[in-house]
């Protein structure tokens, strides 16, 4: 199977790895939610998973999304038009998402993450700045669109690309359909809250 997968090649590590994780689990069921929320020694890999998720909704991408068409419209695109541009944008997430995963193994998940995020915050700030100028110079809404680009590609690189396999990673197999349960709450609780406070914000 894992030949089928993976092709020709020494798959043993791999092999000898799910071994391993077999025989610690032996016949130990699935836990619960709570007893996710329970056990100590999940602890720090919960606080991870944590951390990541809140910061995917709370890092700006939906913000970018939501007023990617009004930067279109001021770049002087046609309405009839954005919609090519927000496919564009569509595009380039699937993928930049799908070069994280030839750079995953090579630069490590925490540099992806770190990096990723710095390249997102200093276009959120650059797109703050040629928002503020978009009247100044007829070159201004130009840099505005590109930044949109930009900081879509770091997301999928970074944490759209980087999290999505993290559960598997960091959880042992019984621990795993409660860490997707949880997964799946922070996700919307993060998201609920900011539909709550977005428009206050605005």
């Amino acid at each position: 199977a894992v030949e089928q997968l993976w092709g020709d090649g020494d798959h043993m590590a791999e092999i000898n790895d799910m071994m391993s994780e077999q025989e610690a689990i032996g016949r130990e069921k699935a836990k619960s939610t709570w007893e996710l929320l329970r056990d100590r020694a999940v602890r720090w890999q919960l606080l991870t998973l944590l951390l990541v998720v809140s910061c995917i909704q709370l890092l700006g991408a939906n913000v970018v999304y939501s007023y990617a068409y009004s930067i279109f419209t001021k770049a002087g695109i046609p309405p009839a038009q954005t919609h090519y541009v927000s496919l564009g944008i569509g595009t380039t997430e699937i993928l930049s998402t799908v070069l994280c995963g030839f750079l995953i193994e090579r630069a490590g998940r925490k540099a992806l993450l770190w990096k990723s995020y710095t390249v997102m915050a200093l276009a959120l700030g650059l797109l703050t700045v040629t928002l503020s100028l978009q009247d100044s110079f007829f070159w201004v809404p130009y840099c505005s669109v590109a930044l949109v680009f930009i900081f879509i590609m770091s997301f999928g690189i970074g944490p759209g690309g980087v999290v999505c396999p993290l559960i598997t990673e960091i959880f042992i197999q019984s621990y795993r359909p409660a860490a997707y349960v949880f997964n799946g709450v922070i996700n919307w609780i993060t998201l609920f809250i900011l539909g709550l406070v977005f428009p206050f914000i605005v």
